[in-house]
């Protein structure tokens, strides 16, 4: 199976709409394991039922990959189950911490810039990878501060761990262009040296200027600005090959028709990029 263009998430306002379709209004979903295994009642059955009918891929949010904490096995039984349950091509995760002696933080906590914590997700990333089903990427994620002393770039950190784990990557659009103005450098300029080739997957959402601080923040929350669409459009044409895209939406989500016309322009951003492509 094959996936491309524009898809969404999943999120809870819409599972109810989006079970009475008889069809699906994109070319798939992207379901987080974590909102799905080991939950019932009403809205589980339609949940289950849209992923019975329609193509799935998977995005983790909870595996903290940079951190310390060992991976229960009850836990990656469930994981490996509902992975071959859904069919999905992969599955991702963040390239972050976020728990630590069992304490889940619920956040996407940056990784020391260091050539220890390269090491030491590298052999979490493969321990991993070797108990999964299916291929596994890595998500680079935005952040605000660094953590602790840097011996590299962010850019050199998500490189080396990308090649030393040997996985894919899942690129978010938005990650890279929130950091490019947060920690001022050319987002263009950073991917043009990155192996596009290990890229299965793109990630594009809004964020939020906060004018006090100047500071972008990545909420998921708004409409996809137009230069990020363009920094989307930039890289499908380097890429030169259909990947999946998965708009985010985790915040002030709004109505489903309002969201599925944000979808379908970013798909007229995808496709146009594509055609030049094919038409070099």
């Amino acid at each position: 199976m094959t996936f491309s263009g524009v898809g969404l998430g999943l999120r809870r306002p819409h599972i109810e709409q989006v079970a009475a379709l008889a069809a699906a209004p994109v070319p798939f979903w992207e379901i987080a394991p974590e909102n799905v295994v080991g939950t019932g009642g009403a809205r589980h059955r339609m949940l289950t039922g849209v992923l019975e009918r329609d193509d799935v891929i998977t995005h983790g949010l909870s595996m903290s990959i940079g951190g310390f904490d060992a991976w229960l096995p009850e836990v990656l039984d469930r994981l490996v189950a509902f992975l071959k349950a859904t069919g999905t091509p992969w599955h991702s995760e963040h390239l972050c911490w976020s728990s630590f002696g069992g304490a889940h933080t619920h956040e996407l906590l940056p990784m020391p810039f260091t050539r220890e914590a390269v090491r030491h997700t590298v052999t979490r990333v493969k321990a991993l990878q070797a108990r999964l089903p299916v291929p596994f990427l890595l998500e680079n994620i935005s952040y605000y501060a660094e953590l602790g002393a840097a011996e590299m770039s962010e850019r050199e950190f998500v490189l080396e761990v990308l090649e030393g784990a040997d996985c894919g990557w899942l690129l978010d659009i938005n990650n890279v262009y929130v950091n490019s103005v947060n920690h001022g450098f050319d987002p263009k300029a950073w991917l043009a040296g990155m192996p596009l080739h290990r890229v299965a997957q793109l990630h594009i959402a809004g964020h939020t200027w906060l004018e006090a601080e100047g500071v972008l923040l990545d909420t998921h929350g708004a409409p996809v600005v137009d230069p990020v669409a363009n920094l989307l459009a930039w890289v499908l044409a380097r890429l030169g090959r259909p990947v999946p895209v998965l708009l985010e939406r985790d915040h002030e989500i709004p109505e489903l028709a309002v969201l599925l016309a944000e979808r379908e322009a970013l798909q007229r951003v995808y496709d146009r990029a594509l055609a030049g492509v094919a038409h070099a």
